[in-house]
C-alpha cells in the first residue's frame, strides 16, 4: 500500500508535469485511480485479517517500522526526488518498481491461490498484479517512444539495483520455507521477471534464471473467462 502511495507521489509531483503527450496524461490519469483504489483495498485487507490494533498500526506504518520496506521506499523516493536523473532513468526506475517490487509480493499471494487459501486475498491480488502489469507496460511503452536513451549498461545497472533490494526484502519476507515457495527460490524468480522487464527495455538478459514457479507461467491465461463470475 505504502508504495502505491509512492508512484502516486512520482505521477503528481514529476511525470504528469514532465509529461506534455495528451495520451499519456490521460493514462497516468487513470493510472493514480488506480493505486488509489489498490491502497483502499490494502487498507481494507489488513482490516479484515490483522485484529490486533498494535500489529496493524505496524503494518500501516510499515515504511517506518520495517526497515525492508523502508529501503524500497527510500529507493524510489530518492528518483521522485533527483534533480539529476534524465526523464529516460526515472521512467526505467519506475518501471522496475512497479515490475521487480511488487513480483516478488505478487508471486507469494499467487501460491496461496494454488493451495486454495484465502479467496478475497488472492481475488484482489489477480486484479491488482493485472493492473501493475499493465502500468509496467506503459512505462516499457513511454520509453521506447524516448529519442535520448540510457546506455544498456546504465538501464541494467537501475533494474540490477532493484533486483538487489527486492532481494533483501524477501529474505526477512520469506524466512520460513514451505513447499514449493522459499526465499532462493523467490530470488530466481525476481532475476526471471529482471530479465523479461529488460527485454521490454530492448536490453539483453542479465540474470539468465529460469521461472522456478510453474503457477506463475498461467497467471496471464487464468481467469479471462467469466472473470468477475464467483461461485
Amino acid at each position: 500500500a505504502a508504495s502505491d502511495g509512492i508512484v502516486n507521489e512520482n505521477l503528481v509531483e514529476r511525470f504528469s508535469q514532465e509529461v506534455q503527450v495528451t495520451e499519456a496524461r490521460c493514462f497516468y490519469g487513470f493510472q493514480i485511480a488506480m493505486e488509489n483504489v489498490h491502497s483502499e483495498m490494502y487498507s481494507l485487507l489488513i482490516d479484515t485479517y490483522i485484529r490486533d490494533s498494535k500489529e496493524r498500526d505496524y503494518l500501516f506504518n510499515a515504511i517506518e517500522t520495517l526497515d525492508c520496506v523502508k529501503k524500497k521506499a527510500d529507493w524510489a523516493l530518492q528518483w521522485i526526488s533527483s534533480k539529476t536523473a534524465t526523464f529516460a532513468e526515472r521512467i526505467i526506475a519506475f518501471a522496475a518498481v512497479e515490475g521487480v517490487f511488487f513480483s516478488g509480493s505478487f508471486a507469494a499471494i499467487f501460491w496461496l491461490k494454488k493451495r486454495g487459501l484465502m479467496p478475497g486475498l488472492t481475488f484482489s491480488n489477480e486484479l491488482i498484479s493485472r493492473d501493475e502489469g499493465l502500468h509496467c507496460d506503459f512505462a516499457c511503452l513511454m520509453f521506447k517512444h524516448l529519442v535520448q536513451k540510457p546506455t544498456k549498461e546504465r538501464i541494467t545497472a537501475i533494474i540490477e539495483d532493484a533486483v538487489i533490494i527486492e532481494k533483501e526484502f524477501l529474505t526477512e519476507a520469506l524466512p520460513v520455507a514451505m513447499i514449493g515457495m522459499n526465499c532462493d527460490l523467490m530470488k530466481q524468480y525476481i532475476e526471471f521477471v529482471a530479465d523479461r522487464l529488460l527485454v521490454e527495455l530492448d536490453c539483453p538478459k542479465h540474470f539468465k534464471s529460469k521461472n522456478p514457479f510453474d503457477f506463475m507461467e498461467h497467471i496471464s491465461l487464468e481467469g479471462k473467462t467469466n472473470f468477475f463470475e464467483k461461485k
